[in-house]
């Protein structure tokens, strides 16, 4: 008989990733999200189920008989009723209910540098839910990853979109702060593999570079070829000209917070690199499908 694993997020970007893994390894998956009808490339391999967050007993449910649950659920940004505070309730539920349900190991997908006395509740809400996790008596692995890139990418997508089509380019602040990308697929394979062990531990999932936001924006454009003029703006009024352009596409390009993550250098690890794509290459072999389509958060998450 087949082992059960299930994913949160199961078709969105992290999650995809996991479960192509977990298939090719045999495995049968179970999938949670907030669009369970939603097509996917997995069609009848994966079987589909919603949060029902609301309904603690019917979640249990769905986990009974599962060995994994690999958890990608958060939100990037408050938005109607997803906010910050509901997905931290939210995973608490559904830690619960893994709990519950008999689940063997708990793969977690966090955040690096999240702290409880932070000011900002993506890394406080982050923390929240670690002390949750080793309080609740599972057997679980703790990832960290910082900024993820990949095909499915909306940071790094955004701004070779944004090379493409503008003749500038604008960076709030002096841009000298720093981020340590990591290719989505390694952060998957760490998950996999710490589905099978049994210790109890958290891990940067970082990889082996780390970049200036300058330097990343130059490297982008390097290798898509397109290098408009970089302008610096003070941050309050770049966000304000982002807020603008978001609302022209109908999304959200940064928020205040993303912004003083960065410049408080909260996506880099003083760890060493756990996952061994660097960046400069995936970008040399997949620059013509880079921003070639704005890449909408909204649109992905809150749009049918």
């Amino acid at each position: 008989m087949k082992p059960i694993h299930a994913v949160t997020g199961v078709a969105g970007y992290t999650g995809k990733y996991i479960t192509r893994r977990l298939l090719g390894a045999g495995i049968e998956v179970i999938g949670l999200t907030n669009h369970p009808a939603r097509p996917s490339e997995f069609g009848e391999r994966v079987r589909f189920y919603p949060f029902d967050f609301d309904q603690p007993e019917r979640l249990a449910a769905h986990l009974e008989g599962v060995e994994v649950l690999y958890n990608t659920y958060w939100v990037r940004f408050d938005h109607g009723r997803s906010t910050y505070e509901s997905a931290v309730r939210n995973t608490r539920v559904l830690i619960d209910a893994a709990r519950r349900a008999g689940v063997r190991r708990l793969v977690h997908v966090s955040i690096t540098n999240p702290s409880l006395d932070s000011p900002l509740p993506y890394f406080q809400g982050k923390a929240l839910l670690e002390e949750a996790i080793r309080a609740s008596g599972l057997s679980y692995a703790i990832l960290r990853p910082t900024v993820l890139f990949g095909l499915e990418d909306i940071l790094i997508n955004n701004i070779a979109y944004l090379l493409r089509k503008f003749p500038l380019f604008a960076i709030p602040g002096d841009g000298t702060y720093r981020l340590q990308p990591v290719f989505v697929d390694d952060l998957a394979a760490l998950a996999v593999r710490a589905a099978g062990e049994s210790e109890n531990y958290t891990l940067d999932a970082v990889g082996p570079d780390v970049f200036s936001y300058n330097a990343l924006v130059r490297l982008i454009g390097d290798r898509i070829g397109r290098r408009p003029p970089i302008l610096h703006f003070e941050p309050e009024l770049a966000l304000s000209l982002a807020g603008l352009l978001g609302r022209f596409y109908g999304d959200v390009l940064i928020t205040r917070e993303e912004y003083l993550g960065l410049s408080a250098d909260l996506l880099v690890s003083s760890q060493p690199p756990t996952c061994p794509t660097p960046l400069g290459e995936w970008l040399a072999q997949n620059a013509p499908a880079l921003g070639q389509r704005y890449a909408s958060e909204i649109a992905r998450h809150y749009q049918p």
